[in-house]
């Protein structure tokens, strides 16, 4: 039980994962922006403005630099990790996202012709441009840099 305590205790955790949810609060923002409206899916669904991936692992490895030191392997791991998580979204993701949207045009020409065939889409966005992987970067950078790594464990135990 005291290795769970040292999880919950984790204070780059807690500001990793403040910056994610925050990173995904703020595409609702974006949403009403761009829409005009509120679409509450985009907390749920992959994609959008900013990468809330991006914003994490940024965090992380600053909150790791910060703690760690920025030469130590700690902190190298980190930001190996980071990029690893940033290509992914923005290039491995996009490109599965980009094979859906051709897929899916090929599956409408093909019911224009066969309509007894049972139509299936396929989720197109499912990564980020480089733009949000970099506003979701500099989010995670943002919030790991000016948290002062004890503020979220306070507010935990005073929530509990």
């Amino acid at each position: 039980m005291q290795d769970f305590s040292q999880i919950l205790n984790n204070q780059v955790l807690w500001v990793a994962l403040l910056a994610c949810i925050l990173a995904q609060l703020s595409k609702l923002a974006v949403e009403l922006v761009q829409h005009g409206k509120i679409n509450l899916r985009v907390l749920v669904t992959t994609g959008g403005m900013p990468s809330s991936h991006s914003a994490f692992v940024g965090a992380l490895a600053t909150g790791v630099g910060k703690t760690m030191g920025w030469g130590s392997p700690d902190f190298a791991i980190a930001v190996v990790f980071a990029f690893i998580v940033m290509y992914d979204a923005a290039g491995v993701r996009q490109a599965a996202g980009k094979q859906a949207r051709i897929l899916n045009q090929i599956i409408d020409e093909v019911f224009e012709e066969h309509k007894q065939l049972s139509e299936e889409r396929l989720i197109e966005l499912l990564g980020h441009t480089p733009f949000q992987v970099i506003v979701g970067l500099g989010l995670g950078i943002a919030i790991g840099s000016f948290a002062e790594l004890n503020w979220p464990l306070h507010f935990i135990q005073a929530a509990l």
